[in-house]
């Protein structure tokens, strides 16, 4: 027997960074298990698997390489997609921490948040272009979420830091011979053995370069119902939002 199936409705989305235009549907009941499976394990990974997996089965156009787009679209995509599918006003707790009497109020405040009216911070004077020495210039991109989800693998966070900046960049210029060198042309291993041979102080305008990065971004104004002291909560990141 032949059941009927149910209309599913499709929606537009610009992202902030890279400017695509893309048409979604709202995840099914067995996507979202999927993805709540894996947040209850606690695994990075696991949990980077099921959101692409989702972006990948709800994205509707064509062409659109989810490993490809910067982290923060993905993360905006993301959230924009949950608000469509679950709800748009999640509940979050904030806990108080305003010192009274030389005691902690330790006050647990709720707020709803409206995930559609979250926004991405994008940096500002911050050029991708940075020049290492008189020779050598570089630009580099902002982190794709393959490149973000692969460095999950390292369990040393400075092995995470290098790769990740290694695979981020996207050309390095010779002004003296007038050359670029492509990112994605290298042989493997050697954009990361380019940013080890970086000295300090060339590496810290890479590491300001990263420091940067758009975000999601959203100031919440609380006022705590034990002891009146009013917040203003800077919250940062997608799992914030969800916390």
């Amino acid at each position: 027997m032949a059941l009927p199936k149910l209309d599913v409705p499709i929606y537009d989305l610009e992202l902030p960074v890279s400017k695509k235009k893309i048409r979604y549907r709202p995840f099914l009941v067995k996507e979202q298990r999927n993805l709540l499976m894996a947040l209850d394990s606690k695994d990075s990974n696991s949990t980077q698997q099921a959101i692409r997996d989702i972006l990948i089965n709800c994205t509707v156009t064509e062409g659109i390489d989810i490993d490809r787009l910067p982290i923060v679209d993905i993360e905006y995509y993301f959230i924009n997609l949950r608000a469509k599918s679950v709800g748009e006003i999640v509940e979050s707790k904030y806990k108080c921490n305003n010192i009274v009497d030389d005691v902690e109020c330790g006050n647990i405040m709720e707020k709803d948040i409206d995930l559609t009216k979250i926004e991405v911070e994008l940096p500002k004077d911050i050029s991708p272009e940075i020049q290492l020495s008189p020779k050598i210039t570089i630009k580099m991109k902002y982190p794709e979420f393959g490149v973000v989800k692969d460095s999950l693998k390292y369990d040393d966070i400075n092995e995470v830091t290098f790769n990740m900046i290694a695979q981020s960049i996207e050309y390095i210029y010779d002004t003296i011979e007038e050359k670029f060198y492509y990112g994605h042309e290298a042989q493997p291993g050697e954009m990361l053995d380019f940013v080890e041979s970086m000295n300090q102080e060339q590496f810290e305008k890479v590491e300001k370069f990263f420091d940067e990065l758009p975000k999601l971004k959203q100031t919440i104004n609380l006022k705590c119902s034990k002891c009146d002291f009013d917040h203003t909560i800077e919250v940062e990141g997608l799992e914030s939002f969800f916390g």
